[in-house]
């Protein structure tokens, strides 16, 4: 038995691939796996903020076309990074057991979220948390950060940025927790839907490659994300407008069923909606809190007739154009 995988160029994406072939190949012992590298147009285009040029699937469709043709089995994502709608012949083959949920602040002065000056320039190029970020701390200027998870350390050591926001999943896979300054709180900083959790892709006719990835599949952590991604999908599923969400099976005694958080903010983080619930299918779960953050104004956030319009419309040009302080991709 083989599989060839398909790999973006990244340390961090090479290092999820092999994590992946390891757990696999410790399943199957005789199974013998491959890596090809793939470089996306997310991996090209470093100069501006991903809204701006196509969102997520920059960073997908190269490598799902690959799986389309037959030249590769399989292909590992971060979930985060999936979208919510794929093409119908391919399938998320299995979902393994989530890791670290939180955003992490980096500061080569030491500064925490809370600590930073007026003025301070914080370093991201996700919408979700630059809107949390200045929800909190108003007086931030936001600049956007784009580049592999190395090279925005470094930028962050260099003194480019006061502080940077990056996924804490990333830094904890690469062992590179030491540069963290603060994690940040799931009340502060509410994750994607999926951080945290890798998504392994396949062909959704291809059994026998299917088969192969149930043994890495974690049953917890497909509901938790299947509600969170239902959620981002009941809003549209699209990344013009911060999006947040995060599901967890609820083990306390007396509790029963998934219990789902989702929050949208305007892009300037001025207005908030935030909704929870529980439930037991999640899907369903998703979708109905969806639904209840557009009737509680969700849409007014990016929709033609909001008080936000311009600013968001500015955002589809330039994602992070409409925030404080905001300078050019470095």
């Amino acid at each position: 038995m083989k599989l060839i995988f398909a790999t973006r160029p990244s340390a961090l994406a090479r290092w999820q691939t092999r994590w992946v072939i390891d757990a696999l190949q410790q399943a199957w012992p005789e199974l013998e796996c491959e890596e090809r590298v793939i470089t996306t147009q997310g991996d090209r285009v470093l100069d501006k903020p991903l809204p701006e040029i196509g969102g997520k699937g920059l960073f997908t469709q190269e490598l799902e076309a690959e799986l389309l043709s037959g030249h590769v089995h399989a292909a590992v994502h971060s979930l985060k990074d999936l979208p919510v709608d794929m093409p119908p012949e391919l399938a998320i083959g299995c979902i393994p057991a989530r890791a670290e949920v939180r955003d992490a602040l980096v500061s080569a002065h030491g500064w925490t979220l809370d600590g930073l000056p007026r003025g301070a320039r914080l370093g991201t190029s996700s919408l979700r948390r630059a809107a949390q970020a200045l929800h909190r701390q108003p007086h931030l200027a936001i600049e956007p950060l784009r580049g592999n998870i190395d090279s925005r350390l470094r930028k962050a050591r260099e003194g480019q940025y006061d502080a940077i926001l990056l996924a804490g999943a990333g830094l904890t896979r690469m062992g590179w927790e030491g540069a963290i300054t603060e994690w940040l709180s799931l009340e502060v900083m509410l994750p994607a839907p999926g951080q945290g959790a890798l998504a392994v892709q396949c062909r959704a006719g291809d059994a026998s490659t299917l088969r192969l990835l149930a043994a890495l599949e974690d049953p917890a952590t497909r509901t938790a994300a299947t509600a969170e991604r239902a959620f981002l999908k009941g809003l549209g599923g699209g990344c013009a407008v911060p999006v947040a969400a995060y599901a967890r099976i609820q083990a306390d005694p007396g509790s029963h069923g998934l219990h789902l958080r989702g929050r949208v903010l305007s892009p300037d983080g001025q207005k908030i909606i935030q909704v929870e619930g529980t439930g037991l299918d999640p899907s369903a779960l998703g979708e109905s809190l969806a639904q209840s953050a557009l009737e509680q104004g969700a849409a007014a956030l990016f929709g033609p007739d909001s008080t936000s319009a311009k600013s968001v419309q500015s955002v589809s040009k330039n994602p992070l154009s409409a925030l404080p302080g905001v300078k050019s991709v470095r």
